[in-house]
């Protein structure tokens, strides 16, 4: 244990935890701090994808994904990777009617109470990771705060960038907010639009829908003239078929999602852009720079290559 407190100096990095016996938090202090981002992201894309990345000559799109986590380590991509921030670039870039009202926010978990509450429905979540997020139908059914402050806490302890070192993560000021929940006029939660960008054009279309909670029970691809496209980006051994359903018709907001998009795409060889459609009104969801941090795997493989191609380095 002194081994590893004299490591810390070294490379300046304070532990904070108890280590204890405990060797996975051992094994975890080694693989965020001391491996390079070169190697872990390597790692990570072997055990992911069964073959090693070949960083000297990406040729899929998940393979150049992982070229740009370790070289495109701008600010700006902070900027657009904040929850918090990136709604009002969209909204003075692009018009505030596309925005998500933010109702509450606060780096202090206890500020999460009843009182600071809205009333009407609404959604917690962190500004800097992803999957962080508690919805609330009526504030007046919430039993424990407590219980949501503690997961907030927890939310507010974790430096997402550790997990996949993709950088754009690693100084967002991390905080709660609080966002007005999209319900469609049937009361549903709406369709969520995944616009994929490749050199500033939008290429593919991932959609969610027939969400439940803020899961999803399909998934489909299209082209950005609604035509569908026969893959998925969502692991190994996928049933494209099946994780399709029942085809969706053409949302009415697409031109305008279309439009955001690619004026965000300008900045960047590779994004994601998302968006909601609510009885015919796009709001803008988030900007995601590696789609599953390059990781999940795209079935056909040849439409990996084929975005892949498309994609300039």
């Amino acid at each position: 244990m002194e081994l590893i407190y004299k490591l810390s100096d070294l490379i300046g990095i304070r532990i904070e935890c108890r280590f204890g016996d405990d060797e996975k938090k051992i094994y975890r202090f080694f693989k965020y701090h001391l491996w390079s981002d070169e190697f872990y992201v390597k790692r990570n894309f072997y055990k992911s994808h069964g073959y090693k990345l070949d960083l000297n000559n990406p040729q899929t799109l998940c393979e150049k994904i992982q070229w740009l986590k370790l070289h495109d380590r701008r600010d700006f991509n902070t900027l657009c990777a904040d929850k918090y921030l990136a709604p009002q670039y969209i909204g003075e870039k692009f018009g505030q009617d596309c925005i998500v009202p933010i109702l509450f926010s606060t780096d202090n978990c206890k500020d999460i109470c009843f009182e600071n509450m809205p009333d009407i429905p609404f959604i917690i979540k962190s500004n800097h990771a992803s999957g962080q997020y508690y919805i609330v139908k009526d504030k007046r059914d919430v039993k424990d705060w407590r219980k949501i402050q503690l997961m907030c806490r927890k939310w507010l302890d974790v430096n997402y960038y550790w997990f996949d070192k993709e950088w754009q993560y690693k100084n967002i000021q991390r905080r709660i907010i609080v966002e007005k929940l999209l319900l469609t006029s049937k009361g549903e939660i709406p369709n969520d639009y995944k616009l994929h960008c490749i050199n500033g054009k939008v290429q593919f279309i991932y959609v969610a829908a027939q969400r439940q909670k803020l899961g999803c029970k399909h998934r489909l691809m299209y082209s950005p003239k609604w035509e569908p496209l026969m893959f998925a980006w969502d692991g190994k051994n996928v049933n494209v078929a099946e994780l399709r359903g029942e085809e969706i018709e053409f949302p009415q907001s697409l031109s305008r999602m279309i439009e955001i998009a690619e004026g965000v795409a300008q900045n960047f060889r590779y994004v994601r852009v998302d968006f909601y459609d609510v009885d015919g009104k796009p709001y803008f969801g988030e900007i995601t720079l590696h789609d599953g941090g390059g990781n999940d795997v795209i079935e056909p493989e040849e439409w990996d290559l084929k975005w892949g191609k498309m994609l300039k380095l």
